[in-house]
């Protein structure tokens, strides 16, 4: 089943919604017409019957002295003929009895049944009726002491019901051109953001079948422009992701075949010199390093890939991080005095709101880079601090140094300033990536502060207000 075009649907909607503003609006300037002209035929009608009613009174105070009804059955028909001249309208006037005593159209053959509202009227009430175009009024015609007969008027409604129909057929032919004319103009309006929809579409689909965009698709400036840019900047991130992610591999593929074709070909050797002691022992030792070297570059890549899992088992907590800082470094002292290099830890108590597995992991790479990348007799210099609610903690060596060209790339995965250096001190070029990434995890920063003379990593961590402790003397 074929589904209905957006553009047809959204023109439809705006054609239904206009024409039922005009509906309610028609509804409502109808019922007003109708109340107006109800009340300005009451006010006019009430106006007659009281100018009636004063006419006849005085023609009945300064007649000679006769009773009410026979000076109502004698003057009824030229009251009725004068009232009528004067209004304009039909009247008929009745006795007390109900009976009639004047008509100004006096050969009336019409039969209009208002018994009913006459019988109101003799009781001293006004009432009043609609028949076919007509309203009969019928209102008591009061004496000098009591009610004398019933006044009738009658109103023509056709006039007014003439204007309320032309107004009614003009809102039914206003909705309708309302209608034809809003459903053209959408249709032709929402053409457009239906063809741009449709290129958003077209270039999702693009992206799915690896097709990456060159440009944003669209040019507008509202939320279909913006969802273009977005759609844009996701091709491209996913295009960047999918190169570093070849790249990664390949650098991944390059070096895990360094270590295995060392292992590889130190195993071939011995199976051809089983009897060389020497050569046995000088295997086991590198075939031993290059397993520790291949062991750590799979730990870090397995760490470095999985971020999902790391956010599922990320539990931040307040740490202190002099205690800790003093921790590793009683962990890592023995390699340090094994190359020589001295650890000065100059702390302050702090703490950050992290996770503690996660520092262990940065600091530790840390630790042991300036370690390996230092000279003989050379320091690191471990310091923590806290500024501007951040807490900070910097680690510098005065080894070998970074290069300035190299500044920029030192965190990316795999990349080595000296790869003879690194393979000779077990390096895999993956832990300043790790540091990156678990630092930010943590809502940190990373950044490295001097790039000759030796090396320093300053980081920088949020802490929880709660926890804000004022520096205070150095712990050793």
């Amino acid at each position: 089943m074929r589904s209905v075009s957006i553009k047809v649907k959204f023109s439809l909607f705006l054609a239904l919604l206009l024409l039922l503003t005009v509906f309610v609006l028609s509804v409502f300037v109808l019922r007003g017409i109708q109340d107006h002209q109800q009340s300005r035929i009451e006010k006019e009608l009430l106006q007659q019957t009281r100018l009636a009613n004063l006419s006849i009174k005085q023609a009945f105070m300064i007649s000679p002295p006769i009773e009410a009804q026979q000076f109502l059955r004698a003057r009824g028909q030229q009251f009725a003929m004068d009232l009528a001249v004067y209004s304009g309208l039909h009247v008929v006037l009745y006795g007390k009895d109900g009976k009639k005593v004047g008509d100004s159209i006096p050969l009336n053959t019409s039969s209009y049944g208002v018994d009913n509202a006459l019988r109101f009227a003799l009781e001293g009430k006004i009432a009043y009726q609609r028949e076919d175009a007509s309203i009969f009024y019928l209102s008591p015609i009061q004496g000098p002491g009591q009610q004398m007969g019933v006044i009738q008027f009658q109103y023509s409604l056709s006039n007014d019901q003439r204007f309320y129909h032309t107004i009614a057929g003009l809102f039914v032919w206003t909705g309708a051109a309302v209608l034809a004319a809003s459903f053209i103009l959408g249709y032709l309006y929402f053409s457009r953001a239906a063809s741009s929809i449709a290129k958003l579409n077209r270039s999702a689909e693009r992206i799915r079948k690896g097709e990456f965009l060159t440009r944003p698709p669209l040019g507008r400036r509202d939320e279909l422009g913006q969802l273009g840019q977005a759609i844009y900047y996701m091709s491209t991130e996913i295009r960047n992701n999918i190169s570093g992610m070849k790249q990664f591999i390949g650098n991944v593929s390059h070096e895990f075949k360094t270590p295995i074709t060392s292992i590889k070909a130190y195993s071939e050797l011995m199976e051809l010199y089983p009897e060389d002691a020497a050569l046995a022992e000088d295997a086991v030792l590198h075939i031993g390093a290059e397993a520790d070297r291949l062991t750590d570059m799979i730990d870090k890549v397995l760490r470095l890939s999985s971020a999902e899992k790391y956010d599922f088992e990320y539990r931040p907590e307040p740490v202190d991080l002099a205690a800790l800082l003093l921790d590793l470094i009683g962990r890592i002292k023995a390699k340090a005095e094994r190359f020589g290099v001295e650890i000065v830890p100059r702390l302050n108590p702090g703490n950050a709101w992290a996770d503690r597995e996660s520092l262990i992991h940065i600091f530790m790479n840390l630790l042991d880079n300036g370690i390996k990348y230092n000279v003989q007799g050379g320091k690191v210099v471990v310091s923590n601090r806290e500024e501007k609610g951040r807490a900070l903690v910097e680690i510098a060596d005065t080894g070998i140094g970074i290069p300035e060209e190299a500044r920029e790339r030192v965190f990316e995965p795999f990349y080595t300033v000296n790869k003879d250096r690194s393979r000779q001190s077990g390096g895999t070029g993956l832990g300043l990536a790790l540091v990156k990434q678990l630092t930010e995890k943590q809502g940190g920063t990373v950044e490295l502060a001097r790039v000759e003379g030796g090396t320093a990593f300053r980081l920088s961590f949020p802490v929880r207000p709660s926890f804000r402790t004022p520096p205070n003397k150095e712990l050793t």
